[in-house]
């Protein structure tokens, strides 16, 4: 019988720090799925077709699965080494955000401009599709940076009064040049200046728990290099489509973008 926490706080650790999460199997939101003793193999776990990080916890298997902002409340199957179980996902309802972009570009693109995009979304797409094999022993992170942060994630997005995809990031507020860190040990995946999110950086936790930081005044790493908690990968910027200096920060598992706010601790107080 699978047993999947839900709406609760779970400890997971960071380094030798324990700080508590909200599991919430929600639309963006996270599922963990207690799969049994440690003592065994650890079994292989997919939800929509795609592998979900394993990790130990308190002696047993806990699988983690993001789950899609477009996914519709009720039960989905999670196959466990094949055999067929569900997590129940809860409804939930995202805010609307309306946005005045001045140039115009970013609404409306020429082909080269799109072309451009479809090059660089190959790029994102390959890394938040990949999964990197390697022991896990949490999904918890530091803060990249200590600013305002706003609820935003999953807002339905309205440019110039267009309507595009929802918001799939959290931004947090900071000034051009302040350094961003790695909020937990990874292999830096990918590097570049996007259209849309200027420069970027892309975080590998391994098996397909991966982090980005957009709109960035400069990188500090290279790609396929690897990085520890609290090492510097950039500096907040206001590069690609943005209003302000700011950082965009996305949390991905299994390919989807789940809310940032998930796995980061209590903002510190002005």
């Amino acid at each position: 019988m699978i047993k999947c926490f839900s709406w609760l706080v779970a400890l997971l650790l960071i380094g030798n720090t324990a700080q508590a999460i909200e599991v919430s199997p929600r639309p963006g939101g996270v599922a963990m799925i207690e799969l049994g003793s440690a003592s065994l193999p650890p079994p292989r776990v997919t939800f929509n077709d795609k592998p979900l990080l394993v990790m130990a916890k308190d002696g047993h298997w806990v699988a983690v699965a993001g789950i899609p902002l477009d996914t519709e409340p009720g039960e989905w199957p999670v196959l466990i080494n094949g055999q067929e179980q569900s997590v129940t996902v809860a409804a939930h309802t995202y805010r609307e955000q309306r946005i005045t972009v001045e140039n115009e570009s970013f609404v409306t693109q020429s082909q080269e401009q799109l072309d451009r995009i479809f090059r660089e979304r190959k790029i994102i797409d390959s890394v938040l599709g990949s999964f990197r094999d390697v022991p896990i022993d949490g999904v918890a992170l530091a803060a990249p940076i200590n600013g305002k942060r706003s609820p935003s994630f999953g807002y339905r997005r309205y440019f110039n009064d267009q309507p595009r995809s929802p918001h799939k990031g959290m931004d947090i507020a900071g000034k051009t040049g302040d350094p961003v860190i790695a909020p937990r040990a990874a292999l830096v995946a990918a590097t570049g200046d996007y259209f849309f999110n200027g420069n970027t950086v892309l975080l590998d936790h391994g098996q397909g728990f991966v982090t980005m930081y957009c709109h960035l005044s400069e990188i500090s790493v290279e790609k396929g290099e690897t990085v520890d908690v609290g090492d510097i990968i950039g500096a907040v910027g206001a590069t690609g489509r943005v209003t302000g200096p700011h950082l965009h920060f996305g949390t991905y598992l299994n390919g989807t973008a789940v809310d940032p706010a998930i796995f980061l601790p209590p903002p510190v107080s002005d």
